[in-house]
């Protein structure tokens, strides 16, 4: 293995492991937290919020920072388009039923949770069937 790959794999481990303790610390684990976020009309919980809000300000000039003017200049708006629709819209109502985004549901999935699993399975079931309809590998 080249030392580059090896690189490359060890920063992935810690974006990863930084990616799951945020996590974890900001309960996005916890489908109860978020599914009282996506409550708006309920007994709704802003706390989630101030997450996304976190993730901007980091995100936001990481991006600024690490990407080229070509690289800025390359990206573009895509299409709406009715795969683009169905695939909001399949997330949209597997988050809010579940309480799980598929980020936090694989961090979390090495505790075997059996709610979880049922999550877990049609979302890997979904996955297959989404890359046999398009035709990638």
């Amino acid at each position: 293995m080249k030392k580059t790959a090896i690189t490359k794999m060890i920063i992935a481990l810690i974006c990863g492991t930084l990616f799951g303790f945020g996590l974890s610390m900001s309960q996005m684990i916890n489908p109860d937290k978020v599914q009282g976020f996506l409550d708006i009309f309920g007994d709704w919980d802003p706390t989630l919020a101030w997450v996304m809000g976190g993730a901007l300000l980091v995100s936001v000039p990481g991006f600024s920072l690490l990407l080229t003017k070509e690289e800025r200049a390359q990206i573009k708006q895509g299409d709406i388009d009715t795969k683009l629709i169905t695939g909001s819209a399949l997330f949209g109502i597997g988050w809010g039923l579940s309480g799980y985004c598929p980020g936090p549901a694989i961090s979390v999935s090495p505790l075997i949770i059996t709610e979880l699993m049922w999550f877990l399975v049609p979302l890997v079931i979904g996955m297959i069937v989404a890359r046999l309809m398009v035709g990638k590998n």
